[in-house]
C-alpha cells in the first residue's frame, strides 16, 4: 500500500503535459543482470543553498514538487537586491505581487509623501503556507517572465488573525 501511495505522491506532480524532471537527476539507471534490487528509501533530489545566509526550507529537501524556477530545487541564483515586502495578492499561479511602502521627501513643504511600488515576484511550492498580508523577503534573479525578476526566499512574518497591530503606514 505504501508503494503505491509514494507513487501516487510522485505521479501528483506530473500535471503539465510534458513530463515534469529535474534535469541533474539521472532517472532510468540500468539494472545488472544477476544482482539483487535493493529497495531504496529515498528517491534522488538535487538542492542547492542559495547563500547570502538563508536556509534551505525542509519541504524544498523533502518534497516531490519539480519546478525549474525555484531558487532551492531549479536553475535560477540569487544575486543583486535582497528586499522586503508584504504580499498584497496570490492570484497568479506560483507568482504574487508583494508591495512596498516607503517615504518621498517634499524638499518645499519639507515634509514627507507615502507612496509604493508592487513587485511580482515567483512563489516556490517550497512555501505552500504562503498567504496575503505575510511579510516576505525576496532576492533578484534574472528575468523569470515579462513582469518577474524576483524570487521569494523566507516569510520573515505571518498575518496577523483577529488582531489589531500597529502598522507602518
Amino acid at each position: 500500500y505504501y508503494n503505491e501511495y509514494k507513487s501516487y505522491l510522485r505521479m501528483s506532480e506530473q500535471t503539465e503535459r510534458a513530463f515534469q524532471k529535474q534535469p541533474a537527476i539521472f532517472q532510468n539507471k540500468k539494472r545488472q543482470i544477476g544482482a539483487k534490487v535493493a529497495k531504496s528509501t529515498k528517491e534522488s533530489r538535487w538542492t542547492k543553498n542559495v547563500g547570502l545566509g538563508i536556509k534551505t526550507p525542509r519541504e524544498a529537501i523533502e518534497g516531490t514538487y519539480i519546478d525549474k524556477k525555484c531558487p532551492f530545487t531549479g536553475n535560477v541564483s540569487i544575486r543583486g537586491k535582497l528586499l522586503r515586502g508584504t504580499v498584497k495578492s496570490l492570484k497568479m499561479k506560483r507568482t504574487c505581487t508583494i508591495r512596498r511602502d516607503y517615504l518621498h521627501y517634499i524638499k518645499k513643504y519639507n515634509r514627507f509623501e507615502k507612496r509604493h511600488k508592487n513587485i511580482s515576484a515567483h512563489v516556490s511550492p517550497a512555501f505552500i503556507d504562503i498567504k496575503q498580508g505575510d511579510t516576505v523577503l525576496v532576492g533578484q534573479c534574472r528575468p523569470l517572465s515579462k513582469t518577474v525578476r524576483f524570487n521569494v526566499l523566507k516569510i520573515i512574518a505571518t498575518a496577523g488573525g483577529d488582531k489589531k497591530q500597529f502598522v507602518k503606514f
